[in-house]
């Protein structure tokens, strides 16, 4: 209710309001107003901005726009010097009051509608694994007549040898870094001041560990939510972990590969349905799945490379998905097996604990059409019973070249996915979830400010290949 977050922000004693809201490609947005500003009104009325500085949004001629705060996403900003409450807003058009279409959250809350529309389910559920680096430097520059990138970690096994007066060693071995304690582990207090900040903001933490890669990769593993609250919250998630980091004098990112020739920074995403307080996908079937989850895992297979161009959004995502790397490129679904990109998870018997795990997706991604897009993918495969074939319980990656050539593989490229993406949209279409518009729009955005400017762009090992030819 209304009064109730603005009751939080006089009882916080809150001086500043902060405005949250995601533009289309998948970074929050900001801006602050004075408590005093913060009415019931407000969360009717809404806040105007220019819609036009915004990425992939409004032509400056149609510019005005409206932020409606959601009064249940209230809590204290835990970053900010001054008191201050945190909402997240919707988008509406100033004139007809409308819910944005290229507003992710809107996009987002018309899956839910659309799930509750098709008498299938009531809730979706979504546990993304996001997972990050933490580096001690980053610096990147790109001109006419140079282009580099250089990163670094304290825990690098590159840096074994460097000169550190004295160099203690302890750097966790190329592929090497699942779960070593210290002083291996470097990074156990960093990660627990993220926990414990995730639980100020209502995030409910599992775990937190190290992961794979050298150099810094972590992750802390949340509770599953509902879609629209789940996205919230990984959107909390990617705040606290580049702040935490940064109060440390570190940085984070969740670039899916930015550390040459070790594991890349994935997302799986773990996910199901229920109705009426039941969960839908446990049954007698392969992995104790229903009938219910295997059409829905044969929808998420049938428009996996569509869902590629949203779930890894980004040109560096297609470093990540190659083999080699525990990336799931083989389109096909097991139980247990890390190898294959639908993954049933085993961990325990109970009806509620049976859900799927796709792990194509990373976190350079927009959490709300993520979601959204595997959710109506997912429906697709349930209204039309799409067969999934058979499972594949043998390590992907140790078939045959012929035995390889029977299964699909997700895109190579952002270029290939948003092909794929304009020839499949429909399933997306269904409830006017997402539009012709978001879907010709993404592919429009992504083609003219990413794939081609990285296309014509010199890359330095280019240089080392082709200098002396």
């Amino acid at each position: 209710m209304p009064k109730n977050a603005v009751q939080m922000a006089k009882d916080a004693n809150a001086t500043m309001v902060d405005i949250k809201f995601m533009d289309f490609v998948g970074i929050w947005q900001h801006f602050a107003i004075p408590v005093a500003e913060l009415s019931e009104d407000v969360f009717e009325e809404g806040l105007g901005f220019d819609g036009s500085s915004i990425r992939g949004w409004q032509p400056i001629h149609a510019s005005d726009m409206l932020v409606i705060p959601d009064p249940t996403t209230a809590v204290l900003d835990p970053f900010v010097e001054e008191p201050t409450l945190s909402l997240i807003g919707n988008i509406f058009d100033p004139l007809t009051k409308e819910a944005y279409s290229r507003d992710p959250r809107n996009i987002a809350k018309k899956a839910e509608a659309y799930l509750q529309s098709t008498g299938i389910g009531d809730v979706a559920y979504f546990g993304p694994e996001p997972e990050f680096f933490i580096f001690d430097d980053i610096r990147y520059s790109q001109g006419p007549g140079h282009g580099f990138y250089y990163l670094d970690s304290d825990e690098a096994a590159w840096n074994t040898g460097r000169e550190e007066n004295p160099n203690l060693g302890y750097k966790p071995r190329h592929k090497e870094g699942y779960f070593p304690v210290a002083p291996t582990d470097s990074l156990n207090d960093l990660r627990n001041d993220m926990v414990k900040v995730m639980q100020q903001v209502g995030i409910h933490v599992e775990r937190q560990h190290h992961e794979v890669a050298t150099a810094g990769q972590c992750e802390v593993a949340t509770r599953f939510e509902s879609l629209v609250k789940q996205a919230d919250n990984l959107m909390w998630y990617k705040y606290i972990v580049k702040n935490i980091a940064r109060w440390a004098g570190k940085t984070a990112t969740f670039m899916p590969k930015p550390v040459y020739n070790d594991n890349g920074t994935g997302m799986h995403c773990h996910q199901s349905i229920w109705k009426d307080g039941k969960p839908l996908f446990a049954g007698d079937k392969y992995g104790g799945l229903s009938d219910t989850a295997l059409y829905y895992i044969g929808g998420i297979l049938k428009h996996a490379k569509a869902l590629n161009a949203i779930c890894n959004p980004s040109t560096n995502s297609y470093k990540r998905l190659v083999p080699g790397f525990e990336a799931p490129i083989n389109l096909a679904y097991s139980s247990r097996n890390r190898s294959a990109s639908v993954r049933i998870p085993m961990y325990s018997p109970s009806p509620k604990a049976k859900r799927i795990e796709v792990r194509f997706p990373d976190p350079s991604c927009n959490g709300y059409l993520a979601f959204s897009a595997m959710l109506m993918a997912g429906l697709d495969g349930i209204e039309n019973k799409i067969d999934p074939g058979d499972p594949l319980d043998k390590n992907i990656y140790g078939l045959s070249p012929e035995e390889l050539s029977n299964i699909p593989s997700a895109a190579t490229s952002l270029e290939e996915a948003l092909n794929a993406l304009r020839d499949d949209h429909e399933f997306l279409l269904k409830g006017d979830v997402f539009t012709e518009d978001v879907v010709e729009g993404w592919i429009e955005y992504k083609m003219d400010n990413e794939v081609s400017l990285v296309r014509r762009t010199p890359c330095p090992q280019e240089f080392a290949l082709y200098f002396d030819c």
